[in-house]
């Protein structure tokens, strides 16, 4: 019953022993317990260690056995203190492990081969593909079999906004069962406002981004979302992957109508800089190098903005813009 303080058996009755019979000798004691002098010496070594046999204090030469609720009690408190210790180390080893995890499992990525990455775990997947949805030039498709309360989630923060504003060409299926939510159809809204284009089928087979018709994107195990995903850029691979999204989007419902896009709404930045710029006779070149940007983004904004004022040539297109204010 004591081992968890460090006293066996065999001490606690070389213990016992020294209580019941404090003028006892070793020799005595071991009579008493039925083993070696040695052994009873090598038990008393034990006690002292633990502050159960002591020093007498009238007699310094001799020693006695601390009363048990003392002495028990105040080894049980040193356990207690030494186990909180050992916790304390374990949940610091716990943190240490967990860093080493993160860290193999970048290093997993960092070993992956050119045309494929590994990335195991919800966080590192997210990560990684949100830089590659940073780095999209033209295009990022997308079939998001995703549960209602997860597109409601996104909503306030989606880095989808982003990329609209930056002119990227966004398509999306969703699963018509979305409908149910008023703050998944009001994102979904929004996203179409800004020139996603949204469809719906009754089932997707998995989750699948497409980034430049050059990356595909797909989960470790669909039916694990916290598995992982597997960025693949193999032209077989990716092929594959656009045909299966040509497949849902082709089979898919046009959730809004194409002609209830807002092209009253408020200009991005980047796009009322290049209306700016293009007024005051910038060309492209100029425009990319003075935003920071690609010089196929800024083209393609500006081809955005044309098909938006309906405008077909760079004339048309600034007094369209001087018609409704924008410069």
């Amino acid at each position: 019953m004591l081992e968890p303080l460090g006293v066996d058996e065999a001490t606690f009755a070389v213990y016992h022993a020294l209580l019941s019979h404090p003028d006892s000798t070793p020799e005595q004691i071991a009579t008493l317990v039925d083993c070696s002098v040695a052994d009873v010496h090598e038990f008393m070594d034990i006690l002292r260690k633990l502050d159960l046999l002591v020093p007498t204090w009238t007699n310094p030469s001799a020693e006695h056995a601390v009363h048990p609720r003392v002495g028990l009690t105040s080894l049980a408190e040193r356990r207690r203190t030494e186990l909180n210790r050992l916790l304390g180390e374990l949940r610091e080893a716990e943190a240490s492990a967990e860093v080493i995890a993160e860290q193999y499992n970048e290093l997993l990525t960092a070993r992956s081969s050119g045309d494929v990455e590994v990335l195991k775990g919800r966080a590192n997947a997210s990560r990684r593909i949100e830089e590659l949805a940073l780095k999209a030039r033209d295009t990022f498709w997308v079939l998001a079999p995703a549960h209602i309360e997860n597109i409601a989630e996104v909503a306030d923060n989606s880095p989808d906004f982003d990329m609209l504003e930056r002119g990227i060409k966004i398509k999306t299926v969703y699963l018509q069962s979305m409908a149910a939510s008023k703050q998944a159809i009001e994102y979904a809204s929004k996203m179409h406002r800004l020139g996603c284009e949204i469809r719906a089928t009754p089932t997707l087979p998995m989750r699948l981004l497409i980034v430049d018709q050059e990356i595909a994107i797909m989960p470790m195990d669909p039916d694990s979302p916290t598995a992982g995903a597997v960025i693949h850029r193999t032209p077989a691979v990716v092929s594959v992957a656009i045909a299966l999204f040509d497949a849902y989007w082709s089979r898919g419902t046009e959730m809004f109508d194409p002609d209830d896009r807002d092209d009253d709404a408020p200009l991005t930045p980047h796009e009322a800089e290049v209306l700016r710029l293009l007024a005051g006779g910038a060309k492209d070149e100029q425009v990319a190098r003075l935003l920071g940007i690609s010089l196929r983004t800024a083209r393609r904004i500006t081809a955005n903005l044309s098909d938006r004022l309906d405008a077909a040539s760079r004339f048309e297109l600034g007094v369209a813009a001087a018609k409704r204010g924008w410069v």
